[in-house]
Protein backbone atom coordinates (compact mmCIF):
# COMPACT_ATOMS: atom_id res chain seq x y z
CA UNK A 1 0.00 0.00 0.00
CA UNK A 2 2.31 2.59 0.99
CA UNK A 3 5.39 3.13 -1.63
CA UNK A 4 8.60 2.09 -0.43
CA UNK A 5 11.73 4.66 -0.34
CA UNK A 6 14.78 4.48 1.31
CA UNK A 7 14.38 6.35 4.93
CA UNK A 8 16.57 9.60 5.90
CA UNK A 9 17.17 8.71 9.40
CA UNK A 10 16.89 11.57 11.23
CA UNK A 11 19.33 12.93 14.36
CA UNK A 12 19.53 9.74 16.05
CA UNK A 13 17.87 9.08 19.43
CA UNK A 14 18.57 6.39 21.19
CA UNK A 15 18.14 6.27 24.42
CA UNK A 16 20.77 5.23 27.23
CA UNK A 17 20.95 5.29 30.79
CA UNK A 18 17.66 7.01 30.92
CA UNK A 19 14.12 7.05 30.54
CA UNK A 20 13.01 9.03 27.07
CA UNK A 21 8.90 9.56 26.14
CA UNK A 22 7.88 10.64 22.95
CA UNK A 23 4.51 11.25 21.55
CA UNK A 24 4.17 10.84 17.58
CA UNK A 25 0.85 11.45 17.80
CA UNK A 26 -2.15 12.24 20.40
CA UNK A 27 -0.60 15.29 22.14
CA UNK A 28 -1.86 18.97 20.79
CA UNK A 29 -4.73 16.50 18.93
CA UNK A 30 -7.66 14.45 19.84
CA UNK A 31 -7.01 11.08 17.95
CA UNK A 32 -4.20 9.22 16.72
CA UNK A 33 -2.22 8.32 19.79
CA UNK A 34 0.78 6.84 19.42
CA UNK A 35 3.11 7.25 22.39
CA UNK A 36 7.50 5.89 22.24
CA UNK A 37 8.87 5.10 25.73
CA UNK A 38 12.69 4.83 25.46
CA UNK A 39 14.93 3.38 28.07
CA UNK A 40 18.84 1.88 28.14
CA UNK A 41 18.65 1.56 23.39
CA UNK A 42 15.04 0.26 23.44
CA UNK A 43 11.53 1.54 23.08
CA UNK A 44 8.32 0.48 23.42
CA UNK A 45 5.36 1.98 21.72
CA UNK A 46 1.58 2.46 23.33
CA UNK A 47 -1.14 2.78 21.30
CA UNK A 48 -1.31 2.95 17.54
CA UNK A 49 -4.11 5.01 16.09
CA UNK A 50 -5.63 7.19 13.49
CA UNK A 51 -7.63 10.26 13.11
CA UNK A 52 -10.79 10.79 10.49
CA UNK A 53 -10.16 13.16 7.26
CA UNK A 54 -12.17 16.17 6.62
CA UNK A 55 -11.84 19.00 4.31
CA UNK A 56 -8.26 18.98 4.58
CA UNK A 57 -8.03 16.47 2.84
CA UNK A 58 -10.34 15.45 0.19
CA UNK A 59 -11.02 11.95 -0.69
CA UNK A 60 -9.56 10.85 2.08
CA UNK A 61 -11.46 9.36 4.96
CA UNK A 62 -8.25 8.12 7.47
CA UNK A 63 -5.55 10.06 8.41
CA UNK A 64 -2.61 8.08 9.94
CA UNK A 65 0.46 9.32 12.00
CA UNK A 66 4.04 9.16 9.86
CA UNK A 67 6.13 6.75 12.17
CA UNK A 68 9.44 7.39 10.10
CA UNK A 69 11.28 8.13 13.38
CA UNK A 70 10.87 4.81 14.48
CA UNK A 71 10.95 3.09 11.05
CA UNK A 72 13.94 4.17 10.96
CA UNK A 73 14.97 2.09 14.34
CA UNK A 74 12.26 -0.60 14.45
CA UNK A 75 14.99 -2.69 15.47
CA UNK A 76 15.32 -1.10 18.38
CA UNK A 77 11.31 -1.39 18.94
CA UNK A 78 10.50 -4.21 21.27
CA UNK A 79 6.99 -4.21 20.74
CA UNK A 80 3.50 -2.77 20.80
CA UNK A 81 1.19 -2.16 23.39
CA UNK A 82 -2.48 -1.70 22.92
CA UNK A 83 -4.82 0.27 26.35
CA UNK A 84 -8.32 -0.49 24.38
CA UNK A 85 -10.21 -0.75 21.26
CA UNK A 86 -10.76 2.50 20.21
CA UNK A 87 -9.86 4.03 16.53
CA UNK A 88 -7.72 6.62 17.50
CA UNK A 89 -5.91 4.04 19.57
CA UNK A 90 -5.47 0.79 16.80
CA UNK A 91 -6.97 1.98 14.23
CA UNK A 92 -3.77 2.83 11.96
CA UNK A 93 -2.56 -0.98 13.09
CA UNK A 94 -3.68 -2.71 9.71
CA UNK A 95 -1.51 -0.01 7.60
CA UNK A 96 1.40 0.42 9.69
CA UNK A 97 2.21 -2.14 11.99
CA UNK A 98 3.27 -4.89 9.52
CA UNK A 99 6.03 -3.18 8.37
CA UNK A 100 7.36 -2.42 12.12
CA UNK A 101 7.56 -6.26 12.23
CA UNK A 102 6.94 -6.43 15.90
CA UNK A 103 4.65 -7.84 18.92
CA UNK A 104 1.06 -6.69 19.35
CA UNK A 105 0.09 -6.67 22.98
CA UNK A 106 -3.63 -6.86 23.78
CA UNK A 107 -6.23 -7.44 26.19
CA UNK A 108 -8.90 -10.07 24.94
CA UNK A 109 -11.84 -8.30 23.91
CA UNK A 110 -9.15 -5.56 22.41
CA UNK A 111 -7.23 -8.27 20.69
CA UNK A 112 -10.68 -9.57 19.19
CA UNK A 113 -11.22 -6.26 17.07
CA UNK A 114 -7.28 -5.87 16.39
CA UNK A 115 -7.72 -9.37 14.90
CA UNK A 116 -10.45 -8.68 12.75
CA UNK A 117 -9.22 -5.57 11.45
CA UNK A 118 -6.35 -7.16 10.29
CA UNK A 119 -7.87 -10.53 8.86
CA UNK A 120 -10.02 -7.89 6.48
CA UNK A 121 -6.66 -6.75 5.39
CA UNK A 122 -5.14 -10.28 4.83
CA UNK A 123 -2.78 -9.80 7.42
CA UNK A 124 -3.60 -12.50 10.01
CA UNK A 125 0.13 -14.38 9.26
CA UNK A 126 2.05 -10.89 9.18
CA UNK A 127 1.46 -9.92 12.64
CA UNK A 128 2.41 -11.38 15.82
CA UNK A 129 -0.78 -10.20 18.47
CA UNK A 130 -0.32 -12.08 21.61
CA UNK A 131 -3.14 -11.71 23.99
CA UNK A 132 -2.75 -10.30 27.71
CA UNK A 133 -5.66 -11.28 30.12
CA UNK A 134 -7.01 -8.00 31.92
CA UNK A 135 -4.77 -7.16 34.92
CA UNK A 136 -1.66 -9.81 33.41
CA UNK A 137 1.87 -8.64 33.26
CA UNK A 138 4.58 -8.81 30.84
CA UNK A 139 8.42 -7.69 30.06
CA UNK A 140 9.89 -6.56 26.94
CA UNK A 141 14.17 -5.71 27.57
CA UNK A 142 14.24 -3.36 30.44
CA UNK A 143 10.30 -2.52 30.52
CA UNK A 144 8.12 -4.51 33.01
CA UNK A 145 4.14 -3.84 31.58
CA UNK A 146 1.18 -4.90 33.71
CA UNK A 147 -2.50 -3.53 32.77
CA UNK A 148 -4.74 -2.18 35.00
CA UNK A 149 -8.47 -2.26 34.29
CA UNK A 150 -10.16 0.81 34.32
CA UNK A 151 -13.72 1.98 32.49
CA UNK A 152 -14.50 3.53 29.73
CA UNK A 153 -16.76 4.18 26.97
CA UNK A 154 -15.40 0.51 25.30
CA UNK A 155 -14.53 -2.87 27.35
CA UNK A 156 -11.67 -3.79 27.94
CA UNK A 157 -10.05 -0.20 28.82
CA UNK A 158 -6.61 -0.81 30.64
CA UNK A 159 -4.26 1.70 32.14
CA UNK A 160 -0.52 0.25 31.41
CA UNK A 161 1.76 0.45 34.40
CA UNK A 162 5.35 0.56 33.34
CA UNK A 163 8.22 -0.54 35.67
CA UNK A 164 11.58 0.73 34.25
CA UNK A 165 15.18 1.07 35.85
CA UNK A 166 14.66 4.88 36.27
CA UNK A 167 11.45 4.74 38.10
CA UNK A 168 7.21 3.68 36.94
CA UNK A 169 4.97 5.26 34.81
CA UNK A 170 1.11 4.84 35.33
CA UNK A 171 0.16 5.83 31.09
CA UNK A 172 -3.72 6.18 31.64
CA UNK A 173 -5.23 5.88 28.19
CA UNK A 174 -8.39 7.00 28.08
CA UNK A 175 -10.64 6.66 31.07
CA UNK A 176 -13.26 7.67 33.95
CA UNK A 177 -14.54 6.31 36.56
CA UNK A 178 -17.61 4.72 36.96
CA UNK A 179 -19.10 2.38 39.82
CA UNK A 180 -21.96 1.19 37.17
CA UNK A 181 -20.08 0.41 34.46
CA UNK A 182 -22.66 -2.08 32.96
CA UNK A 183 -20.25 -4.22 31.62
CA UNK A 184 -17.18 -4.85 33.18
CA UNK A 185 -15.65 -4.47 36.28
CA UNK A 186 -15.69 -1.21 38.66
CA UNK A 187 -12.20 0.43 39.19
CA UNK A 188 -10.43 -1.48 41.80
CA UNK A 189 -9.36 2.00 44.03
CA UNK A 190 -6.87 -0.25 46.49
CA UNK A 191 -5.19 -1.75 43.51
CA UNK A 192 -4.62 1.89 42.27
CA UNK A 193 -3.97 3.37 45.78
CA UNK A 194 -0.93 -0.14 46.33
CA UNK A 195 0.51 1.56 42.75
CA UNK A 196 1.08 4.68 44.39
CA UNK A 197 2.04 3.69 47.45
CA UNK A 198 5.23 2.12 45.68
CA UNK A 199 5.87 4.83 44.27
CA UNK A 200 5.43 6.49 40.73
CA UNK A 201 7.44 8.73 38.81
CA UNK A 202 4.94 10.15 36.05
CA UNK A 203 1.23 9.81 35.18
CA UNK A 204 1.00 9.84 31.36
CA UNK A 205 -2.58 10.63 31.52
CA UNK A 206 -5.81 11.62 29.69
CA UNK A 207 -6.54 15.72 29.08
CA UNK A 208 -9.85 15.56 27.07
CA UNK A 209 -12.22 16.74 29.62
CA UNK A 210 -9.93 18.75 31.66
CA UNK A 211 -12.24 21.78 31.85
CA UNK A 212 -15.11 19.51 32.64
CA UNK A 213 -15.78 21.00 36.33
CA UNK A 214 -18.04 17.81 37.07
CA UNK A 215 -17.75 14.07 37.04
CA UNK A 216 -18.79 12.47 33.71
CA UNK A 217 -21.06 10.02 35.09
CA UNK A 218 -21.31 6.75 35.04
CA UNK A 219 -23.05 4.29 32.70
CA UNK A 220 -25.93 2.67 34.44
CA UNK A 221 -26.74 6.18 35.11
CA UNK A 222 -28.08 6.51 31.59
CA UNK A 223 -30.64 4.06 31.46
CA UNK A 224 -33.17 6.38 33.18
CA UNK A 225 -33.23 8.94 30.62
CA UNK A 226 -33.10 6.24 27.50
CA UNK A 227 -36.13 4.87 29.22
CA UNK A 228 -38.11 8.03 29.98
CA UNK A 229 -37.37 9.10 26.13
CA UNK A 230 -38.38 6.15 24.67
CA UNK A 231 -41.37 5.46 26.54
CA UNK A 232 -42.35 9.29 25.84
CA UNK A 233 -42.13 8.10 21.87
CA UNK A 234 -45.00 7.62 19.89
CA UNK A 235 -43.82 6.10 16.73
CA UNK A 236 -40.33 4.41 15.48
CA UNK A 237 -37.65 4.95 18.40
CA UNK A 238 -33.93 4.99 16.52
CA UNK A 239 -31.17 5.57 19.12
CA UNK A 240 -27.59 6.55 17.14
CA UNK A 241 -24.45 5.78 19.85
CA UNK A 242 -20.76 5.50 19.30
CA UNK A 243 -20.79 1.64 17.85
CA UNK A 244 -18.22 0.76 20.17
CA UNK A 245 -20.11 1.56 23.87
CA UNK A 246 -20.77 -2.08 24.28
CA UNK A 247 -22.59 -1.15 27.72
CA UNK A 248 -24.63 1.16 25.97
CA UNK A 249 -25.97 -1.65 23.80
CA UNK A 250 -26.70 -3.56 26.62
CA UNK A 251 -28.58 -0.64 28.35
CA UNK A 252 -30.27 -0.14 25.07
CA UNK A 253 -31.57 -3.93 24.87
CA UNK A 254 -32.44 -3.15 28.94
CA UNK A 255 -34.82 -0.14 27.61
CA UNK A 256 -36.34 -2.25 24.49
CA UNK A 257 -37.02 -4.75 26.85
CA UNK A 258 -38.91 -3.24 28.99
CA UNK A 259 -40.76 -0.77 26.73
CA UNK A 260 -41.89 -3.39 24.44
CA UNK A 261 -39.49 -2.65 21.32
CA UNK A 262 -37.68 -4.95 19.70
CA UNK A 263 -34.09 -4.03 18.71
CA UNK A 264 -32.76 -3.37 15.49
CA UNK A 265 -28.69 -2.97 14.16
CA UNK A 266 -28.11 -0.82 11.40
CA UNK A 267 -24.47 -0.52 11.02
CA UNK A 268 -21.01 -2.59 10.16
CA UNK A 269 -19.33 -1.07 12.83
CA UNK A 270 -22.34 -1.94 15.40
CA UNK A 271 -21.94 -5.73 14.04
CA UNK A 272 -18.69 -6.39 14.61
CA UNK A 273 -18.86 -4.80 18.28
CA UNK A 274 -21.54 -7.16 19.03
CA UNK A 275 -19.98 -10.08 17.70
CA UNK A 276 -16.42 -8.78 19.67
CA UNK A 277 -18.48 -8.71 22.94
CA UNK A 278 -20.57 -11.92 22.83
CA UNK A 279 -17.36 -13.83 21.78
CA UNK A 280 -15.83 -12.22 24.88
CA UNK A 281 -18.24 -13.76 27.38
CA UNK A 282 -20.38 -10.20 27.10
CA UNK A 283 -24.03 -9.27 25.87
CA UNK A 284 -24.84 -12.59 26.69
CA UNK A 285 -28.55 -12.39 26.00
CA UNK A 286 -28.44 -9.85 23.22
CA UNK A 287 -30.98 -10.50 20.74
CA UNK A 288 -30.30 -12.14 17.09
CA UNK A 289 -29.59 -9.37 14.26
CA UNK A 290 -32.66 -8.25 13.51
CA UNK A 291 -33.35 -8.47 9.25
CA UNK A 292 -34.26 -4.80 7.77
CA UNK A 293 -37.41 -5.65 6.29
CA UNK A 294 -38.67 -7.96 9.00
CA UNK A 295 -38.55 -4.54 11.36
CA UNK A 296 -39.91 -2.54 8.94
CA UNK A 297 -42.85 -4.86 9.29
CA UNK A 298 -43.22 -4.39 12.85
CA UNK A 299 -45.67 -2.17 14.02
CA UNK A 300 -43.88 1.02 14.83
CA UNK A 301 -44.48 1.65 18.52
CA UNK A 302 -42.80 -2.10 18.68
CA UNK A 303 -38.94 -0.95 17.45
CA UNK A 304 -35.92 -0.12 18.52
CA UNK A 305 -33.43 0.81 16.39
CA UNK A 306 -29.80 1.43 16.73
CA UNK A 307 -27.78 2.98 14.05
CA UNK A 308 -24.46 4.42 13.39
CA UNK A 309 -23.99 7.52 12.24
CA UNK A 310 -24.33 10.40 15.13
CA UNK A 311 -21.64 12.39 14.37
CA UNK A 312 -22.35 13.11 10.97
CA UNK A 313 -20.56 10.61 9.02
CA UNK A 314 -21.68 10.53 5.20
CA UNK A 315 -21.74 6.83 4.48
CA UNK A 316 -23.08 5.70 7.56
CA UNK A 317 -26.56 4.08 8.67
CA UNK A 318 -28.12 7.45 10.06
CA UNK A 319 -26.96 9.60 7.53
CA UNK A 320 -28.89 7.19 4.85
CA UNK A 321 -31.97 6.64 6.93
CA UNK A 322 -32.12 10.80 6.99
CA UNK A 323 -31.46 10.87 3.24
CA UNK A 324 -34.12 7.79 2.30
CA UNK A 325 -31.34 5.17 0.65
CA UNK A 326 -31.64 2.70 3.26
CA UNK A 327 -34.06 0.26 3.77
CA UNK A 328 -34.94 1.44 7.31
CA UNK A 329 -37.25 4.48 6.90
CA UNK A 330 -38.47 6.75 9.58
CA UNK A 331 -41.70 9.36 9.37
CA UNK A 332 -42.95 11.96 10.78
CA UNK A 333 -43.52 11.66 14.51
CA UNK A 334 -40.40 8.78 14.81
CA UNK A 335 -38.14 9.73 17.15
CA UNK A 336 -34.13 9.68 16.80
CA UNK A 337 -32.19 10.42 20.12
CA UNK A 338 -28.41 11.17 20.09
CA UNK A 339 -26.89 8.89 22.54
CA UNK A 340 -23.57 10.35 22.03
CA UNK A 341 -21.34 14.19 22.52
CA UNK A 342 -21.16 16.02 19.41
CA UNK A 343 -17.14 15.92 18.84
CA UNK A 344 -15.97 19.35 18.06
CA UNK A 345 -15.62 19.54 14.15
CA UNK A 346 -18.70 17.49 13.45
CA UNK A 347 -20.96 20.32 13.85
CA UNK A 348 -21.84 21.16 10.46
CA UNK A 349 -22.22 17.38 9.72
CA UNK A 350 -24.27 16.80 12.38
CA UNK A 351 -26.38 19.44 11.77
CA UNK A 352 -26.95 18.45 8.30
CA UNK A 353 -28.06 15.30 9.34
CA UNK A 354 -30.76 16.44 11.78
CA UNK A 355 -31.94 19.32 9.21
CA UNK A 356 -32.52 16.68 7.07
CA UNK A 357 -34.48 14.12 9.78
CA UNK A 358 -36.56 17.44 10.77
CA UNK A 359 -38.05 17.96 7.39
CA UNK A 360 -39.69 14.77 7.96
CA UNK A 361 -40.60 15.51 10.81
CA UNK A 362 -38.85 13.40 13.21
CA UNK A 363 -38.59 14.23 16.41
CA UNK A 364 -35.00 14.86 17.58
CA UNK A 365 -33.48 14.22 21.84
CA UNK A 366 -29.81 14.90 22.63
CA UNK A 367 -27.99 15.00 25.62
CA UNK A 368 -28.85 18.70 26.19
CA UNK A 369 -32.74 17.60 26.36
CA UNK A 370 -32.36 14.83 28.08
CA UNK A 371 -29.67 12.49 30.44
CA UNK A 372 -29.20 10.03 27.65
CA UNK A 373 -25.48 10.24 27.11
CA UNK A 374 -22.40 10.16 29.59
CA UNK A 375 -18.33 10.95 28.37
CA UNK A 376 -15.87 8.46 28.58
CA UNK A 377 -13.40 10.72 29.78
CA UNK A 378 -12.78 12.03 33.15
CA UNK A 379 -13.31 15.16 34.46
CA UNK A 380 -11.38 17.49 37.31
CA UNK A 381 -13.14 15.37 40.03
CA UNK A 382 -12.07 12.40 38.42
CA UNK A 383 -8.68 13.79 37.95
CA UNK A 384 -8.27 14.77 41.34
CA UNK A 385 -8.65 11.24 42.71
CA UNK A 386 -6.33 9.31 40.56
CA UNK A 387 -3.81 12.29 41.49
CA UNK A 388 -4.65 11.29 44.94
CA UNK A 389 -4.23 7.71 44.49
CA UNK A 390 -1.04 7.69 41.81
CA UNK A 391 0.64 10.83 43.59
CA UNK A 392 2.80 11.02 40.85
CA UNK A 393 6.26 13.07 41.11
CA UNK A 394 5.61 14.42 37.63
CA UNK A 395 2.11 14.73 35.37
CA UNK A 396 2.09 14.44 31.65
CA UNK A 397 -0.73 15.47 30.35
CA UNK A 398 -1.44 13.64 26.41
CA UNK A 399 -4.39 12.80 24.43
CA UNK A 400 -6.01 16.59 24.27
CA UNK A 401 -5.52 19.88 22.38
CA UNK A 402 -2.96 22.10 23.67
CA UNK A 403 -5.35 23.87 25.71
CA UNK A 404 -6.42 21.03 27.13
CA UNK A 405 -3.26 19.70 28.16
CA UNK A 406 -2.42 23.17 29.61
CA UNK A 407 -5.44 22.94 31.93
CA UNK A 408 -4.79 19.59 33.23
CA UNK A 409 -1.53 20.36 33.82
CA UNK A 410 -2.37 23.46 35.58
CA UNK A 411 -4.88 21.93 37.43
CA UNK A 412 -2.52 19.07 38.40
CA UNK A 413 -0.24 21.48 39.99
CA UNK A 414 -2.64 23.31 41.80
CA UNK A 415 -3.94 19.43 43.40
CA UNK A 416 -0.44 19.30 44.95
CA UNK A 417 1.72 17.47 42.12
CA UNK A 418 5.11 18.43 42.51
CA UNK A 419 5.99 19.02 38.81
CA UNK A 420 4.45 19.11 35.12
CA UNK A 421 5.83 18.78 31.68
CA UNK A 422 2.92 20.16 28.48
CA UNK A 423 5.04 18.28 25.61
CA UNK A 424 3.83 18.29 21.96
CA UNK A 425 4.31 15.25 19.18
CA UNK A 426 7.72 15.29 18.46
CA UNK A 427 9.26 16.41 21.98
CA UNK A 428 11.83 14.14 22.92
CA UNK A 429 10.96 14.34 26.86
CA UNK A 430 13.94 13.06 29.67
CA UNK A 431 11.58 11.89 32.14
CA UNK A 432 14.58 10.43 34.13
CA UNK A 433 17.48 10.51 36.04
CA UNK A 434 17.75 14.66 36.88
CA UNK A 435 14.98 17.18 36.08
CA UNK A 436 12.53 16.00 33.86
CA UNK A 437 12.59 17.95 29.99
CA UNK A 438 12.33 18.76 26.86
CA UNK A 439 15.93 17.54 24.99
CA UNK A 440 15.18 17.80 21.57
CA UNK A 441 12.66 17.76 19.00
CA UNK A 442 12.17 14.93 16.02
CA UNK A 443 9.84 15.33 13.34
CA UNK A 444 6.52 13.73 13.38
CA UNK A 445 4.06 14.38 10.55
CA UNK A 446 0.79 12.72 9.09
CA UNK A 447 -0.02 9.88 6.30
CA UNK A 448 -3.37 9.83 4.35
CA UNK A 449 -4.73 6.83 2.89
CA UNK A 450 -5.79 7.63 -0.45
CA UNK A 451 -8.23 4.56 -2.12
CA UNK A 452 -5.51 2.06 -1.24
CA UNK A 453 -2.57 4.23 -0.80
CA UNK A 454 -0.91 5.76 2.10
CA UNK A 455 0.79 9.37 1.24
CA UNK A 456 2.14 12.58 2.90
CA UNK A 457 -1.09 14.65 4.30
CA UNK A 458 1.60 17.19 3.10
CA UNK A 459 2.70 15.91 0.02
CA UNK A 460 2.16 16.74 -3.45
CA UNK A 461 -0.99 14.69 -3.99
CA UNK A 462 -3.04 16.23 -1.66
CA UNK A 463 -1.06 19.72 -2.26
CA UNK A 464 -2.43 19.63 -5.55
CA UNK A 465 -6.09 18.45 -4.96
CA UNK A 466 -6.36 21.08 -2.70
CA UNK A 467 -5.46 23.61 -5.54
CA UNK A 468 -7.96 22.05 -7.78
CA UNK A 469 -10.18 22.35 -5.55
CA UNK A 470 -9.92 26.10 -4.44
CA UNK A 471 -9.00 27.17 -7.83
CA UNK A 472 -9.96 24.70 -10.53
CA UNK A 473 -8.09 23.10 -13.67
CA UNK A 474 -8.01 24.54 -17.06
CA UNK A 475 -6.21 21.66 -19.75
CA UNK A 476 -5.28 23.30 -23.26
CA UNK A 477 -4.32 21.02 -26.31
CA UNK A 478 -2.51 23.24 -28.44
CA UNK A 479 -1.37 21.41 -32.02
CA UNK A 480 1.12 22.66 -34.23
CA UNK A 481 2.38 22.15 -37.66
CA UNK A 482 5.83 21.81 -39.55
CA UNK A 483 6.68 25.59 -39.10
CA UNK A 484 5.41 25.46 -35.51
CA UNK A 485 2.12 27.25 -36.40
CA UNK A 486 -0.97 26.34 -34.64
CA UNK A 487 -2.84 23.67 -37.26
CA UNK A 488 -6.12 24.25 -35.41
CA UNK A 489 -7.60 26.02 -32.91
CA UNK A 490 -6.59 25.41 -29.35
CA UNK A 491 -9.11 23.32 -27.29
CA UNK A 492 -10.15 23.96 -23.96
CA UNK A 493 -11.28 21.40 -20.83
CA UNK A 494 -12.37 24.17 -17.75
CA UNK A 495 -13.05 22.01 -14.14
CA UNK A 496 -14.34 24.16 -11.79
CA UNK A 497 -13.54 27.22 -13.13
CA UNK A 498 -15.54 30.04 -12.12
CA UNK A 499 -16.28 31.65 -15.98
CA UNK A 500 -20.07 30.35 -16.57
CA UNK A 501 -22.01 33.24 -18.24
CA UNK A 502 -19.19 34.69 -19.90
CA UNK A 503 -17.69 31.16 -20.92
CA UNK A 504 -16.95 31.96 -24.56
CA UNK A 505 -15.43 35.70 -23.99
CA UNK A 506 -13.05 34.22 -21.53
CA UNK A 507 -12.30 31.13 -24.01
CA UNK A 508 -11.60 33.75 -26.97
CA UNK A 509 -9.27 35.64 -24.64
CA UNK A 510 -7.44 32.88 -23.76
CA UNK A 511 -7.03 31.33 -27.53
CA UNK A 512 -5.23 34.67 -27.97
CA UNK A 513 -3.13 34.19 -25.31
CA UNK A 514 -2.19 31.03 -26.67
CA UNK A 515 -1.59 32.27 -30.27
CA UNK A 516 0.61 35.29 -28.51
CA UNK A 517 3.05 32.87 -27.16
CA UNK A 518 3.65 30.79 -29.99
CA UNK A 519 4.48 34.06 -31.98
CA UNK A 520 6.90 35.08 -29.66
CA UNK A 521 8.50 31.69 -30.32
CA UNK A 522 10.52 30.31 -27.82
CA UNK A 523 13.77 28.39 -27.31
CA UNK A 524 12.40 24.83 -27.15
CA UNK A 525 9.42 23.04 -26.22
CA UNK A 526 9.62 23.50 -22.50
CA UNK A 527 10.11 27.18 -22.89
CA UNK A 528 6.86 26.86 -25.06
CA UNK A 529 4.95 25.01 -22.79
CA UNK A 530 5.58 27.26 -19.91
CA UNK A 531 4.66 30.43 -22.10
CA UNK A 532 1.59 28.94 -23.00
CA UNK A 533 0.92 27.84 -19.01
CA UNK A 534 1.50 30.74 -17.93
CA UNK A 535 -0.28 32.96 -20.71
CA UNK A 536 -3.31 30.84 -20.21
CA UNK A 537 -3.34 31.63 -16.39
CA UNK A 538 -2.36 34.99 -16.30
CA UNK A 539 -6.20 35.42 -18.31
CA UNK A 540 -8.10 33.13 -16.46
CA UNK A 541 -6.57 35.18 -13.29
CA UNK A 542 -7.64 38.33 -14.71
CA UNK A 543 -10.96 37.14 -15.45
CA UNK A 544 -11.73 35.31 -11.90
CA UNK A 545 -9.04 36.15 -9.22
CA UNK A 546 -8.28 33.13 -8.98
CA UNK A 547 -5.18 30.75 -10.20
CA UNK A 548 -6.30 27.65 -11.71
CA UNK A 549 -3.66 24.75 -12.71
CA UNK A 550 -3.06 24.79 -15.88
CA UNK A 551 -2.41 21.67 -18.13
CA UNK A 552 -0.60 22.12 -21.68
CA UNK A 553 -0.68 18.98 -23.92
CA UNK A 554 1.79 20.36 -27.31
CA UNK A 555 1.83 18.18 -30.20
CA UNK A 556 3.33 18.88 -33.68
CA UNK A 557 2.33 17.92 -36.87
CA UNK A 558 5.33 16.33 -39.66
Amino acid sequence: MRAKTELEIPQVTTPGNELLFLALGGSDEIGMNVNLYGCQGKWIMVDLGLTFGGSDYAGCDLVLPDLEFIEARKDDLLGIVLTHGHEDHIGAIPYLAADLDVPLYATPFTATLIAGKLAEEGLTDQVDLRVIDNGGSFELGPFGLRYVTLAHSIPDMNAVVIDTPYGRLFHTGDWKLDDEPVIGAAINAEDIRSIGDEGVLALVCDSTNAFNPEYSGTEGSVRDGLMESVKAAKGRVLVTSFASNAARLETLHQVAVATGRQLCIAGRSLDRIVRAAQANGMLPKFPQIMDFDAAMRLPPRELMVVATGGQGEARAALARIAGDSHPLKLDAGDTVIFSSRQIPGNETAIGRIQNALARKGVIMITEKQAHVHVSGHPGRPELKVMYDWIRPELLVPVHGERRHMAEQARFGLACGIPNALVQSNGDVVRLAPGEPKIIGHERTGRLVLDGDVILPADGGTITERRRIGIHGVIAVAVVLDARGKLAVDPEFRLQGVPVEEDRNDFLEEAEEAVERAIEKGAANEDALREALRLGVRRVATEWTGKKPIVEIMLMRLG
